[in-house]
């Protein structure tokens, strides 16, 4: 991939800068050799940080020219089409992605899974960005240039948390960037796996929620509220359950809350703090810390669902659905603070 862009330089003055989150596959050593014997490539070594969106911003922001292009390092992005891009910004275009689904685009190595995955991926995207982005086909691209001059400020306010570092920047550019798009002959990947799972399409929908809420509400806030939807089911479930082995009312919502609180937790671990994860004797520390954290809202949930019962209406449902809407507010905001130490 070096070789091969370090060819474009009779027709540019270039820069290569490969970002490594400290791989253990040999990466950063090999290009501190090709560094050592060529200026142009550097090398981004980060310790402690992880994540492909932030390294796209990271690379991004420190770019020295003022046209730059973030792409694949797996062989899935052809170097050719650096040229292509580069011409497109040329022409006054600010933000030119490489295309999978263009007339005369090309995908290699893709599964139809994949491929039935992206197409649906895009076409929600269309629906959740600024409609002067209808025309593009590829949201999702891993290929994009752009013209620092004119991005460099939204670059800066990408949230690396989110599902693709494309779509958030389309996002918050709110149909201002002149955009279009290249065919792209997509290639199997040469080396390494799909990074694609169940936290990356989870990703998605949170950024979908984020996006439609002007990016009022944080995400982390979406995505725990998604989860408290889960525990909501639990509670609900639970609380059914027992009173159909006999418990009271009174006897089984304090047991169906605890159960409820700790599946939140466990999703929330590996959803929406997975980047602060909990892993063997933090994970129960952590565990033992949001049932005390949350011990005052379901007392809380306890006691205005019992008293709904009691008092309100004699309804199973809506006496548990009183007590977790009073309580979700508290929990996102202490267990951020005191369980995954997040501001």
């Amino acid at each position: 991939m070096v070789s091969s862009l370090l060819e474009f330089t009779n027709q540019y003055q270039i820069e290569i800068l490969v970002v490594d989150d400290d791989s253990q596959d040999g990466t950063a050593d090999l290009v501190r050799k090709l560094a050592r014997q060529d200026s142009r490539i550097k090398l981004i070594q980060r310790v402690g940080r992880s994540g492909l969106a932030s390294a796209i911003k990271e690379g991004l922001i420190a770019a020295i020219y003022p046209f730059a292009i973030a792409m694949d390092s797996d062989g899935q992005h052809e170097p050719s089409s650096v040229l292509a891009a580069v011409q497109k910004l040329h022409e006054g275009a600010e933000l030119v992605i490489g295309s999978r689904f263009l007339v005369n685009s090309e995908i290699r190595g893709l599964s139809n899974r994949r491929t039935n995955g992206s197409t649906l991926a895009n076409q929600l995207a269309r629906w959740s960005l600024n409609q002067n982005y209808d025309q593009l086909t590829d949201y999702m691209s891993g290929f994009m240039a752009m013209d620092l001059n004119r991005c460099l400020h939204l670059i800066r306010k990408v949230d690396v948390n989110g599902f693709k570092f494309l779509y958030e920047l389309l996002a918050i550019s709110k149909g201002k960037l002149k955009a279009t798009e290249i065919p792209l002959r997509f290639q199997q990947r040469l080396h390494g796996d799909s990074k694609l799972d169940y936290a990356i399409l989870w990703d998605f929908v949170v950024s979908l929620l984020h996006t439609a809420s002007f990016h009022v509400l944080p995400r982390r806030a979406i995505s725990f509220g998604l989860v408290g939807t889960s525990g909501v089911a639990v509670q609900l479930i639970m609380t059914s359950l027992l009173m159909t082995f006999g418990l009271s009312f009174q006897q089984a919502i304090p047991l169906a809350v605890v159960t409820a609180a700790s599946s939140n937790y466990l999703v929330n671990n590996v959803l929406t703090f997975r980047d602060r994860r909990q892993h063997g004797q933090k994970l129960l520390q952590g565990l033992l810390k949001f049932l005390l954290v949350a011990s005052l809202p379901s007392l809380a949930n306890v006691g205005l669902a019992t008293g709904f019962y009691t008092l309100i209406q004699a309804n199973a449902v809506f006496a548990q659905l009183a007590g977790i809407i009073v309580v979700y507010i508290w929990n996102y905001a202490a267990s951020s603070r005191f369980v995954w130490n997040t501001p």
